[in-house]
């Protein structure tokens, strides 16, 4: 059996409606998990949902709309997951926001608390919420979508990078926490992905330029890049690993560009 083979699991991935969420979801259903599908909007979530079940099978997803501002709505996924497929096995943190983008003497209190709330204590929240049955049951794996933002500084993405850095910090304390129970915590840190959310970054040529030619690979990367990762995480395959940010970037922080 392969070693990337998630038969048997389930996985709640939040912002999953599109982009690498989408991705993540769609390349786990690929490995045999049931799939939780999950962002703000029902029908852009049953959607994606309908599509897996007609290539993986009836009953590999289900769509349940949540907001990641309110702890009582991220409660209610965690039930429905629950009540649906019986358990959670791989929880995946991708959905974030970014309300703000400029220099940081710009961002207003109320979007400054936004980014953190939405990046880091939703993170806070909702792992909490399902981390005690993978206790229970000796193993799991939660893997949090942080950036490369996390790890370099920025005039234009100050506190979102903020809100980054400390999803890696999260991760190393509850992978610390709860690694004698079984449970694994990591992060990806995905470099300049082509998707809705960091439209702002490469929809305007002379930006792309400058942000792809700094790295290695001198392009931008596709969400799907960074499903293969995920998968990784919470297979066998990344039994060993925790309390890891795994960067991919293209080679941007390594290009030295």
């Amino acid at each position: 059996m392969s070693l990337f083979d998630m038969s048997g699991q389930v996985a709640l991935i939040t912002g999953s409606s599109r982009g690498i969420g989408r991705a993540i979801a769609e390349e786990m259903a690929e490995h045999g998990a049931k799939v939780v599908i999950s962002s703000r909007k029902l029908d852009a979530c049953e959607e994606v949902a309908a599509a897996i079940n007609a290539k993986y099978g009836a009953g590999t997803a289900i769509a349940v709309a949540a907001n990641i501002s309110s702890k009582d709505s991220l409660q209610q996924l965690v039930d429905e997951s629950r009540k649906a497929f019986g358990r959670i096995t791989a929880l995946v943190c991708n959905a974030a926001s970014n309300p703000y983008y400029g220099a940081a003497v710009g961002i207003s209190d109320d979007q400054f608390r936004k980014i953190l709330d939405n990046n880091i204590l939703s993170n806070h929240w909702l792992i909490h919420m399902v981390v005690p049955e993978m206790l229970e049951r000796g193993e799991g794996s939660v893997t949090i979508i942080s950036s490369i933002a996390g790890i370099k500084g920025s005039t234009v993405i100050g506190a979102y990078a903020i809100s980054k850095a400390a999803d890696m910090q999260l991760a190393r304390n509850l992978a610390d926490e709860f690694g004698p129970g079984g449970v694994r915590v990591n992060c990806i840190a995905p470099g300049l992905i082509k998707t809705d959310f960091a439209r702002a970054l490469w929809e305007n040529p002379d930006k792309l330029e400058i942000s792809t030619r700094r790295s290695s690979l001198r392009r931008i990367g596709e969400p799907h890049e960074i499903a293969g990762a995920a998968v990784f995480l919470a297979s066998k395959a990344g039994g060993f690993t925790t309390g890891q940010t795994i960067v991919i970037d293209g080679g941007n922080t390594s290009s030295g560009g």
